[in-house]
């Protein structure tokens, strides 16, 4: 008897975001994305935000993101979001805006406009998820990719002569006056995806303070793209994308 009160439904102490729609996510298994968003609906949801928050979604996994959260979303072309995320909270300077993007996104095809933005800082939030591979197009390599990482673009792995090193873009956007935060989290473990979750709010009080640009790094995985399953996806991570991206804020003023 006891057993059955404590699993019913109105005794459980943790609810699905009411902004995080009943479409059922297209994420392969074991992404980080479906996890991020959820912690995207919280936050904007227990600040009161759903109704002055705007998320700019460009090309990649990254882009349906408005199809799970429901607030206000525009779409930009790839790399571009942070350029019209800054027309966006310039023209609506009352709304929470902020970016949601990846790694081939935002640290290649989009890097001029997410530097720039960030020197000027602009006062919005630059949500980045770096799994190190280019994962809707085919698993190709990405800035962010390891030295020594097998991509479909790089099957003998990258190298340094040929590809050059992995960028380390959060690194960069801290040493701009622009920047407020820099932090870069994970989602792997339930301490990691309460830490992020803190630090995604204090981006967006950032954001809503005029305190200029946050960037929050999310360090993911993708479990197709480098042919894992998720629990070898996590262990991989831990072991080989940490150390070169290691958890924590770069700054924090």
């Amino acid at each position: 008897m006891e057993l059955k009160q404590i699993i019913k439904p109105e005794n459980l102490a943790y609810e699905k975001p009411r902004l995080l729609l009943e479409n059922n996510m297209h994420y392969c298994p074991g992404c980080s994305h479906g996890v991020i968003h959820k912690l995207i609906a919280e936050v904007v949801e227990e600040m009161g935000m759903e109704e002055k928050t705007i998320g700019i979604s460009p090309v990649g996994c990254a882009v349906y993101a408005y199809d799970y959260i429901d607030i206000d979303w525009l779409e930009a072309a790839h790399g571009r979001a942070p350029a019209v995320a800054t027309a966006v909270k310039r023209l609506n300077p009352d709304r929470m805006v902020f970016t949601y993007q990846g790694d081939g996104d935002l640290a290649a095809i989009g890097t001029a406009e997410t530097i720039h933005a960030a020197n000027r800082g602009e006062n919005i939030v630059i949500v980045f998820v770096n799994n190190a591979t280019y994962g809707m197009t085919g698993g190709q390599m990405a800035p962010t990719t390891l030295l020594g990482m097998a991509t479909s673009t790089s099957p003998y792995g990258r190298d340094v002569a040929l590809n050059g090193y992995p960028l380390k873009i959060s690194d960069l956007l801290a040493q701009l006056e622009g920047t407020c935060l820099v932090t870069r989290q994970s989602v792997e473990t339930m301490a990691a995806v309460k830490k992020a979750k803190r630090m995604l709010r204090l981006a967006f009080e950032n954001s809503m303070a005029n305190k200029g640009t946050s960037i929050v790094e999310f360090v993911s995985t993708c479990s197709v793209g480098w042919k894992m399953t998720p629990a070898e996806a996590n262990k991989w991570m831990q072991d080989n994308m940490f150390p070169v991206f290691p958890l924590g804020d770069l700054k924090n003023n």
